[in-house]
């Protein structure tokens, strides 16, 4: 009799059991059926700081001796519902270029299930950092200089971290409801290098460190965008990551061995200590001839002023921030395509000798090995992606290189009625990408790849994707 009751008790259990798993089933099933929020947005941060005895700039005679304050990678993935994910990642390097560049794509695409043209890489700048290019890596590895320009198991080990801080982020994507925008004027940092000499001359020389020279200091401004420039996004009331622009190099003094953010790295942490729950990130604005050098005499007093201007301007970009309900967002990139400068010194059969010459330095051999990898990029006819996330009333763009000021500026007033924020660094076998102004004053360098006649190629590009 016992053994009976038992039975039907088993049973009864069973058939609850039975009842409660198929309710859980039909609820996932109908959670899985809701759709997802139309935005989400998760944030990324992971170490990217170079080891000891590291190569700086690239070219830099002295390597990393001391690790100042650690370089980040920050960043964040946008979901936008009916697309593939979108990637903005903010890099403490030097620039990141040619092979490298699509390293660094590719692996942060693979980690969002997303596309290589969809992840926007963006390099601060900063000169006590490293320089990237699998390209010149290569061949200087064939001509007896493995990891001169940069360490290659570093480089491949720190993608794959940042990759998977991407990756982890997802599982914490929150919903964005508003887009924030807000501008701040900065005070006493940019400076353009131009400037004109007693004698009516016109000279780029006013670099990152010139206020120590009486007449760079008392010299004007030049053409600079003097605002910085935010984004933010919200879920309704709760900030979740806000992203900063500002056009200038990076550096208040650099070459010592010391790697650092510098005072845009600093004044990024001082902005996230402020606002610990809002991811901070900063990204270099176009300012291939933009520097700090009219208020900044290389000294540490003037870091920290660098620093703390910057961060005032954060804080008043913050405080000046408007929020509007996020109802759109739309990705477009197109591609661009800049001649390589084949003039006598960059003449490849020359470079080639320069890189296999044992009598000349390491570092004129890297900039051979440079100058050969981006011709061969060239030369495989692979153009630049230039992208653009189009929110409406503001659009987020990345231009390749060092492009000058003047594109930045050129960007803005194609949409005059928007937000348009514009970061620089993108990738960068360019090096600098002077305006056709700056090409008829006679501008030269010897980080310089691409030939007058860049700026109509470029400014058809923004027409492009600004103005479609």
């Amino acid at each position: 009799m016992k053994y009976f009751q038992w039975l039907r008790n088993l049973r009864r259990t069973s058939v609850s059991a039975q009842i409660l798993v198929l309710l859980v089933l039909v609820n996932t099933s109908a959670a899985a059926d809701q759709p997802a929020a139309p935005f989400q947005v998760s944030t990324f941060t992971a170490d990217v700081t170079i080891p000891l005895n590291h190569r700086c700039m690239g070219v830099l005679p002295t390597k990393s001796r001391k690790i100042r304050d650690p370089l980040e990678a920050r960043g964040f993935v946008l979901q936008i519902r009916g697309q593939k994910p979108v990637i903005v990642c903010a890099i403490d390097w030097c620039e990141i270029r040619n092979g490298a560049y699509d390293q660094w794509r590719d692996h942060l695409a693979a980690a969002a299930n997303t596309d290589r043209s969809r992840v926007l890489v963006t390099s601060l700048h900063q000169h006590d950092a490293p320089v990237t290019d699998s390209g010149a890596a290569k061949l200087l590895r064939e001509a007896g200089l493995p990891n001169e320009l940069y360490h290659e198991r570093f480089h491949s080990e720190t993608i794959q971290r940042v990759a998977g801080a991407l990756s982890e982020s997802l599982k914490s994507a929150v919903p964005v409801t508003h887009i924030g925008t807000g501008k701040a004027r900065v005070d006493r940092i940019a400076s353009n290098r131009r400037v004109i000499l007693e004698d009516g001359r016109v000279s780029f020389g006013r670099g990152s460190r010139s206020g120590a020279s009486e007449f760079h200091r008392n010299a004007p401004e030049g053409e600079i965008d003097p605002f910085l420039r935010m984004i933010s996004f919200w879920n309704q009331d709760k900030p979740v990551v806000a992203l900063s622009v500002y056009a200038t190099h990076p550096m208040s003094f650099y070459g010592q061995g010391e790697v650092s953010a510098d005072f845009v790295g600093l004044a990024r942490r001082r902005m996230q200590k402020l606002l610990p729950n809002v991811v901070q990130i900063y990204a270099s604005g176009c300012s291939g001839d933009v520097t700090a050098g009219k208020y900044n005499d290389g000294s540490e007093k003037a870091r920290e002023e660098l620093t703390e201007r910057l961060f005032k301007g954060m804080q008043a970009a913050w405080d000046a921030t408007k929020r509007q309900p996020l109802s759109q967002a739309t990705f477009r990139s197109t591609p661009l395509i800049l001649e390589y400068y084949s003039h006598a010194d960059l003449n490849p059969k020359t470079l080639r000798l320069s890189l296999n010459n044992k009598e000349l330095t390491t570092e004129k051999r890297i900039l051979a090995a440079m100058g050969l990898s981006s011709f061969a990029r060239v030369s495989a006819g692979q153009p630049i992606d230039l992208p653009v996330v189009d929110f409406g009333s503001v659009q987020l763009l990345l231009f390749p290189g060092e492009a000058f000021v003047g594109y930045q500026l050129m960007a803005q007033k194609l949409r005059p009625d928007s937000f348009v924020v514009g970061m620089g660094y993108g990738e960068s076998w360019t090096g600098y990408i002077p305006t056709n102004a700056s090409f008829a004053d006679k501008f030269h360098d010897t980080w310089l790849w691409v030939p007058p006649g860049s700026q109509s190629r470029i400014e058809r590009a923004l027409q492009r994707v600004l103005t479609p």
